[in-house]
């Protein structure tokens, strides 16, 4: 694999993780449903994901970087995995609606480890971290996935911040506390 395909299939990953940070936007705006304390801590972990690909697309491939992927992802998954057993007992409805028949927690929890295995197979493509004379050319494709995610996380940031205050969250959300 080139520097070139791997800088490239960086993007379509932070492309990936983008639609997620959407889905979860579109969800919690459309269907009025505040995210939980873990609810949050999944979404955190999906933009330190997301710092992988980043580093890849700026300076270019590095065994770091999807290390660092698979950190963030274990943390994600970590916390996803705790909420569904939270849930998991017979006759509990789960926190918030359901998704395609999944709730977002557990579809958390799928994109996590789909995120570790793809860091792994990463890695085994070592072609791609031979010594480059220079860093590689960015075009609009990776800048642009590179500047969505950074917008993402500061409506991430402004949303818990509206919905938590300066205090803890509240384990079950219903209002945003400083809009109170």
């Amino acid at each position: 694999m080139t520097p070139r395909l791997a800088i490239r299939l960086n993007a379509l990953v932070l492309y990936a993780v983008s639609a997620v940070l959407i889905m979860a936007f579109y969800w919690q705006l459309a269907y009025d449903e505040l995210p939980c304390p873990l609810c949050l801590l999944q979404r955190v972990a999906l933009t330190g994901l997301a710092v992988g690909p980043i580093l890849t697309i700026r300076h270019g491939p590095r065994p770091a970087n999807y290390g660092l992927v698979i950190i963030a992802a274990l943390m994600g998954a970590a916390i996803a995995a705790r909420q569904i057993l939270l849930h998991i007992m017979p006759g509990d409805p789960g926190f918030g609606s359901a998704f395609l028949g999944l709730h977002f927690y557990t579809w958390a929890f799928l994109c996590f480890v789909m995120a570790i295995l793809w860091a792994a197979v990463m890695l085994t493509f070592g072609r791609q971290f031979a010594p480059q004379p220079k860093a590689p050319a960015r075009n609009t494709f990776e800048g642009l996935a590179v500047w969505l995610i950074i917008g993402l996380t500061g409506l991430n940031a402004a949303s818990a911040l509206l919905e938590c205050g300066i205090s803890g969250c509240p384990a079950n959300p219903v209002r945003y506390e400083l809009l109170n």
